[in-house]
């Protein structure tokens, strides 16, 4: 990759100085920028492919794993053993469907993160990169298996697994850009990458949507696994940048095992004040998410009984929000990073949802969910997450591996398991009472927001020559 010097001067002369003020924020002018930052940069060019083909397996999968989560056949979520221990002890499994998931997805990551500790610290990146998207695509395999064969109970361990999935690999993902791009790179890029993730997001609803009626739910599992197949192509690519970066910048080789303790990120997150922060804010993120989501799910099942209708529906859902993401991370998010640095990222998103819970909290319509739902996450995809993910091109590595991985999963889930048991104990107030909870966890969420803005000051700011 060109020098950081050197690419200030290509976005520059591709934009020309008739470019500047107005003209250099027109729709030219990041066209401009986006053709000179790939002519700069050749792993852009593998890492927009990634994204792409991660996002799209993912959300090729997301609308199936939803359509679970809200099924009104709880034979198909749950084995007949545990609907029966259920009614046994007098209650029905139904009405706990998403609190017995979303409790099952936080167990599942915490007896995951040791094990997910154990690979980084003991092999080097060439190994457990690789690693973790094999063991996703034979687990692919299987579900296709349960799902053609029509195996009771099949919901629940997808629902589950489809969670780890995009947690970890997404978590995997951020870590090795970190290792790729520089402070500076990241800056400029990420942006670029995140839209290429948003369109990769924007395609696989609509395979969904265009090819469930005529393969069915089983063979979308195997489309979903060909995206992740191309994923290790890129990582192997990829590889090279990496190692060249850590050359040039001094830092600690890549190649080689990390070593420490298999629980370290969980110690780096209690030590370290920014990355305190960066739990606190992705905790209360999840929570506002989870309230919306379940207000969602209630109104799918109340209208979407058929499997297929509620897949069509949230595939729908996810390509209103995906929408909405691409145009912010191409329009906006980079001048935000470069001009600004992460606070405007964080701040915007916390503030938005706090103004949209406050107007559900008044009028809690069905449309007025779903709105705030896309903004909701469109916020989080567009600009907090790339915001989040360049202070990470600071910190060290194990931070960077095994801290950020803990926040991205056990941190997260936790923040479902809290909200979505939540959420049951206050809808039997109804919803406006939701709402106004909402209000809450999002002041927790830009409360954390301005405690990470404050403690990235303290990073240095890397510029390395080269990434």
């Amino acid at each position: 990759m060109a020098t950081g010097g050197h690419g200030e001067g290509a976005v520059g002369d591709g934009a020309g100085e008739r470019g500047r003020g107005e003209r250099g924020r027109s729709e030219g002018g990041h066209l401009r920028n986006f053709q000179a930052a790939l002519r700069e940069s050749p792993p852009l060019w593998w890492s927009l492919l990634y994204f792409f083909c991660l996002l799209c397996g993912y959300y090729v999968l997301r609308p199936v794993r939803d359509a679970m989560g809200a099924s009104g056949d709880i034979a198909t979520v749950f084995p007949q053993a545990s609907i029966d221990w259920a009614a046994a002890h007098g209650f029905a499994l139904k009405d706990f469907t998403l609190q017995v998931l979303f409790t099952g997805t936080f167990l599942t990551m915490v007896l995951l993160q040791p094990v997910y500790g154990a690979l980084v610290s003991r092999f080097p990146r060439r190994v457990f990169l690789p690693a973790v998207y094999l063991v996703f695509i034979a687990c692919l395999l299987g579900f296709y298996w349960a799902f053609d064969h029509d195996v009771p109970g099949r919901g629940a361990v997808f629902f589950i697994w489809v969670a780890v999935f995009n947690l970890f690999a997404v978590a995997v993902f951020w870590s090795f850009m970190a290792d790729v791009f520089d402070n500076d790179h990241a800056k400029r890029l990420y942006g670029y990458i995140g839209a290429g993730g948003t369109i990769g997001a924007l395609v696989g609803p609509l395979l969904t949507t265009s090819l469930v009626g005529t393969i069915g739910v089983a063979n979308l599992l195997l489309v979903s696994a060909g995206f992740l197949a191309v994923c290790l192509l890129c990582i192997l690519q990829l590889r090279k940048w990496a190692i060249r970066r850590e050359q040039l910048s001094g830092g600690v080789d890549g190649e080689s095992a990390m070593g420490g303790s298999i629980v370290a990120g969980l110690r780096l997150v209690w030590q370290r004040p920014l990355l305190r922060a960066l739990a606190i804010t992705v905790f209360f993120g999840v929570g506002v998410g989870t309230l919306l989501y379940n207000e969602q799910a209630a109104i799918v099942k109340a209208f979407y009984p058929d499997a297929r209708a509620a897949t069509r529906y949230y595939s729908i859902i996810d390509g209103a929000v995906n929408t909405v993401t691409i145009l912010v991370q191409l329009l906006l998010t980079r001048f935000l990073l470069r001009r600004y640095g992460v606070g405007p990222t964080l701040l915007i998103p916390a503030f938005a949802i706090l103004g949209g819970y406050a107007m559900l909290a008044l009028s809690p319509v069905p449309l007025l969910v779903a709105m705030v739902q896309v903004a909701t996450r469109a916020g989080e995809f567009s600009l907090a997450k790339p915001g989040r993910e360049t202070i990470y091109t600071r910190v060290d590595r194990e931070s960077r591996y095994k801290a950020k991985a803990v926040i991205d999963t056990v941190v997260y889930r936790g923040g479902d398991l809290t909200f979505v048991w939540l959420h049951k104990a206050l809808s039997a107030f109804g919803s406006r009472l939701v709402f106004v909870a909402g209000m809450a966890v999002a002041l927790g969420l830009t409360f954390g927001a301005w405690k990470v803005i404050r403690a990235q000051r303290t990073l240095p700011d890397e510029s390395s020559p080269s990434a």
